[in-house]
């Protein structure tokens, strides 16, 4: 089984603070299946410039981020796996779509998210993932169908 440090994945991934969600991986199955960590910490963005007083509901982790996590996640998985079967996909990864995406729970600061994502289909430029998001023994996601493409020739920040 392989697994992924810090290091490692910030070599795979052209994410960086404070976008980058993914801190470890911690089961790798190229081509099939990833088992991802992320620490949801108190320090993050999202906290900044709250009120003080909130109650601990306030500091639930945006579900926009949970989904942005696993979205990296699946990323690792498929950028890992193409680049041991020596391909290389050239151009902006891009977080396509998500569908059947269910949020059951919520994560908090100290929680360590677990994502499991496995690849359904990858046709050219195309991957086609699913899976869940974890918090200890809960589940608190669970994502039908994700798409995401790498596109060529598209700047950064363009949007096109």
């Amino acid at each position: 089984m392989i697994t992924l440090e810090h290091a490692d994945i910030r070599r795979i991934l052209p994410h960086r603070h404070p976008v980058l969600l993914v801190d470890r991986v911690l089961e790798l199955e190229p081509g099939s299946r990833i088992v991802a960590a992320k620490t949801v910490t108190g320090s993050e963005p999202c906290y900044a410039g709250l009120e003080e007083g909130l109650p601990a509901s306030a500091y639930a982790y945006p579900a926009s981020l949970l989904v942005e996590s696993f979205g990296q996640t699946g990323a690792v998985l498929w950028l890992y796996s193409a680049a041991m079967a020596g391909e290389r996909s050239e151009g902006t990864l891009i977080f396509g779509s998500a569908r059947e995406v269910t949020i059951t729970g919520r994560a908090y600061p100290g929680d360590v998210l677990r994502h499991t994502v496995e690849i359904d289909q990858l046709i050219g430029d195309n991957a086609f993932m699913r899976g869940e998001i974890w918090v200890g023994d809960r589940r608190i996601a669970t994502l039908g169908s994700v798409l995401a493409v790498v596109r060529e020739g598209l700047a950064a920040g363009t949007g096109s």
